[in-house]
């Protein structure tokens, strides 16, 4: 169960094949509390034992993406970062630039506003992204004095 008491999707609910290495990796994103990019998230499962390398976990992301199982955001430098998608549907999140801290936002605005561009433009599958980042109250009072950003360890490292 996800958050709320929502039903995690899985790779057998959009009809994505069931590996050894996918079940490993959603199982390892759904220990994660926000957003771990393809390296952090090898790291954990190497370090609770799993044999996997690097490229397949990036390809499995990459999978898992398409297949709508997880969301991502990318950072300022351009780099990707997963989170296990708690239930059906397309998600926005708040993201501390600092920390890596993330919030999911009720975005019904910009799916509205999405919608309503793709009919008035007489587009079809239209598609958006929407990155909001910030810095947490907690990453404040370090950002606010100039020190580099942090990014919080990987549960379970």
């Amino acid at each position: 169960m996800g958050s709320k008491g929502l039903r995690r999707l899985s790779a057998d609910d959009v009809g994505v094949r069931r590996t050894r290495q996918r079940a490993a990796i959603l199982g390892a994103l759904g220990g994660c509390v926000d957003f771990v990019s393809a390296r952090e998230l090898h790291a954990l499962l190497t370090s609770s034992g799993a044999t996997i390398g690097l490229t397949t976990v990036y390809r499995a992301l990459h999978d898992l993406e398409c297949a709508e199982l997880v969301d991502v955001v990318r950072d300022d430098p351009g780099g990707r970062y997963y989170r296990q998608r708690p239930a059906a549907g397309h998600r926005h999140y708040l993201i501390c630039r600092c920390c890596g801290l993330s919030r999911p936002v009720d975005a019904e605005v910009v799916e509205r506003w999405a919608e309503r561009i793709a009919t008035d433009s007489g587009f079809t599958d239209v598609e958006h992204t929407l990155e909001l980042s910030g810095i947490c109250a907690d990453c404040l009072p370090a950002a606010s004095n100039g020190e580099p950003p942090c990014r919080r360890p990987v549960p379970g490292s």
